[in-house]
């Protein structure tokens, strides 16, 4: 079960971090709204519940459980400071909704991801390596994670957790944490020239 959790939640976390490429939020909602907007409130749900699952799976200890536990709470506030402000934004532009969306929320937020991601590493040592489905879908979350970066992102934590996860999969290649080097190191250029320009 631990390779179908985490094959689930690597799934999720590219298909649900890509919201906003719906076609104009899939329209009007309720009360000056998109409807992306309220799908956007099963985001965190989305995502957290199958990472949870993969630790459970491991069977994690109880400092990856405490690490998963931060980022879970980091994630799904931040996620929320997002999902206000932009909301408030789409309705009513302004400074103050565009820092509590792109600035504080995907601080936030994107700290929390990273705090997950960690915790799931800590769960792949010692387990093999994948078959060719778990490459794809590591270049998919190094892909929405360096996306999410572009779109609005912290970009010098972006480079950091990819350089990190770079590392740890390098340290650790004979098994499963390869996947990380194979989903972080496509994107690292890019993120390390966006960073700079």
């Amino acid at each position: 079960m631990y390779s179908r959790w985490l094959a689930l939640a690597a799934v999720t976390y590219a298909v649900v971090h890509h919201l906003g490429l719906l076609p104009d939020g899939l329209g009007a909602g309720p009360d000056d709204t998109r409807w992306a907007d309220w799908l956007d409130l099963l985001v965190p749900w989305l995502v957290l519940v199958p990472a949870a699952l993969t630790l459970r799976a491991a069977p994690a200890s109880e400092r990856t459980w405490w690490l998963f536990g931060a980022g879970a709470l980091a994630y799904a506030s931040g996620h929320g400071i997002h999902l206000a402000g932009n909301s408030v934004g789409n309705a009513h532009p302004s400074d103050t909704a565009h820092l509590w969306d792109e600035v504080v929320g995907h601080a936030l937020w994107y700290a929390g991801v990273a705090l997950v991601f960690c915790a799931l590493a800590r769960t792949m040592v010692d387990r093999p390596r994948p078959g060719w489905v778990g490459y794809l879908l590591a270049l998919a979350v190094g892909l929405t994670w360096a996306s999410n970066a572009l779109g609005g992102g912290p970009l010098v934590l972006a480079v950091v957790v990819a350089l990190l996860a770079c590392g740890f999969g390098w340290r650790h290649r004979s098994g499963l944490p390869v996947v990380l080097l194979v989903g972080f190191a496509p994107v690292v250029p890019v993120l390390l020239a966006a960073w700079l320009v």
